[in-house]
């Protein structure tokens, strides 16, 4: 894998649904992780909720999404962020370090409970940008 750049786009407890949505109208592979997997506690509100959502057509379209957390805000119409993904991870590590120089750090890039490097940023322009580094394969 190389580095890859797609759309990420929050919802406010229907992201399921909408990823069920766009996998009926693009066709492709969907993957849904949830908050209970992640350990949220079973029987919680958030533990069937979607904490990453991953569709990939057979056009080469990909769209992530997730369910926003309680207290965290939902605003429609600004609830979409850029995700930078891949196992390149000087590249990404450049491109986090420039997107974050002058913005606003809400996640550290550092390694996450799920194994992967991730962080969070706003840039100077307002735009909400991910990154996660995966581990190379073999």
């Amino acid at each position: 894998m190389t580095a890859k750049l797609n759309p990420y786009v929050s919802f406010r407890d229907n992201a399921r649904e909408a990823l069920e949505f766009y996998h009926g109208v693009f066709g492709g592979d969907l993957s849904l992780n949830t908050f209970g997997e992640s350990g949220a506690p079973a029987g919680s509100d958030l533990a069937d909720k979607i904490m990453h959502g991953f569709l990939v057509t057979g056009q080469g379209f990909i769209l992530m999404a997730a369910d926003t957390p309680p207290g965290m805000e939902h605003r429609p119409g600004t609830n979409v962020s850029i995700s930078l993904s891949g196992d390149e991870a000087e590249l990404l590590r450049g491109y986090w370090a420039k997107l974050a120089e002058g913005g606003t750090v809400g996640v550290p890039l550092e390694k996450q409970m799920w194994g992967d490097e991730f962080g969070a940023c706003t840039d100077r322009f307002g735009i909400s940008w991910m990154v996660n580094i995966g581990q190379p394969e073999g």
